[in-house]
């Protein structure tokens, strides 16, 4: 026996690593726009800020930089119990940029960060590859991230995310919610389920309590199993809602705009309220997704505390001027969006009053 001690026998594996890098390299590529500064060696990834190329124009007149960084909490768990890894990429890059999104920025890229227990190359590269499509949808760069393996600190087959989006708004451009007044009308664009919100209570109600398991087939989610139902990935509203700001640049009837996670509409709605405004929403004004209706019954769990854990089918959030709702509701759904008339603003003390 050799009297070396190496790294691989601490529970650290550099050939795995390097196989890990190998196999990702084409999903952060497949990602690149005119932008991105190819260099080799990997230490920080470039991006230009300005830039004229043939078709490719952007220049901006007094730039102002936005960061964000979240995580997809305990839907992690779910994606190590059904080993189905790529969708919560997706969600991990949902979280950042609909954040961004809300101040009126262009997310234009991402860095993720990967800790597990034991590194597997094939875990990873899924992993990466549901980040690579994330980024896509939100039309941003995947310039690289970190892979940390320790073993000390995680149980075997556990991992957990991170996820660090930059985005780019012109100062006059952002929007803050200080023009909204009484008389906007609030527009709800429809979530995909539950996001990446409210999963230990969902995991409680559906594991815990209803003692399911994740292949279990539900005839209230119409068929499909709870395990699809709960890793449905987050909904990624950058690409309409970017359109729909260049569209209204100059008459800037968008007031506000939220991203609906932990807290729910009445928790997050108030954040872009000014402290002289309410929003009136009217809970029966759109369709819930199923998910819904079973957990509050399964729990059971009341309404209120449903609506402040869970989105309930709305994952963002428009207040526009009443002359253009019809107008931004009918290019939203041309752009692929589902979107419904769920309240007004009146006057207040910045809160939400959920209405039937």
């Amino acid at each position: 026996m050799s009297k070396y001690v190496s790294y691989q026998q601490a529970g650290v594996n550099i050939d795995a690593n390097d196989e890990m890098v190998e196999r990702i390299q084409s999903s952060l590529t497949s990602t690149y726009g005119p932008r991105v500064i190819a260099l080799p060696g990997g230490f920080a990834g470039l991006f230009r800020l300005d830039y004229d190329e043939k078709l490719f124009k952007k220049n901006y007149k007094n730039p102002v930089l936005v960061a964000c960084t979240d995580g997809v909490g305990s839907k992690v768990q779910l994606a190590a119990k059904a080993r189905k890894f790529d969708t919560v990429g997706i969600d991990l890059v949902a979280m950042s940029v609909n954040d961004m999104l809300v101040l009126g920025a262009e997310p234009l890229f991402f860095l993720d960060y990967v800790a597990l227990h034991t590194l597997e190359p094939a875990l990873v590269a899924e992993l990466v590859k549901g980040i690579a499509a994330g980024c896509r949808m939100a039309d941003c760069a995947l310039l690289g991230g970190e892979t940390a393996e320790m073993p000390d600190t995680y149980r075997k087959g556990d991992f957990d995310l991170a996820g660090f989006a930059v985005g780019v708004v012109e100062r006059d451009k952002t929007i803050a919610g200080t023009h909204v007044r009484p008389g906007d009308v609030i527009l709800g664009l429809r979530s995909s389920g539950l996001h990446s919100n409210g999963y230990a209570l969902a995991r409680r109600i559906c594991f815990k309590q209803a003692r399911l398991k994740m292949t279990d087939v539900l005839d209230e989610l119409d068929g499909t199993t709870i395990g699809e139902a709960l890793l449905t990935p987050t909904r990624i509203y950058v690409q309409p809602i970017v359109k729909l700001l260049t569209k209204y640049r100059v008459k800037r009837v968008v007031h506000a705009m939220a991203h609906i996670t932990g807290g729910g509409l009445v928790g997050n709605v108030p954040r872009v309220l000014p402290k002289d405004c309410n929003a009136v929403i009217r809970k029966s004004s759109w369709p819930r997704p199923k998910i819904f209706p079973f957990l509050q019954k399964t729990g059971p769990v009341e309404e209120a505390e449903m609506f402040r854990v869970f989105n309930m089918g709305i994952g963002y959030v428009l207040i526009v001027a009443a002359d253009f709702a019809d107008s931004i509701a009918r290019s939203l759904q041309r752009w692929g969006e589902k979107v419904n008339r769920i309240g007004t603003v009146t006057a207040g003390s910045g809160k939400v009053v959920l209405k039937n």
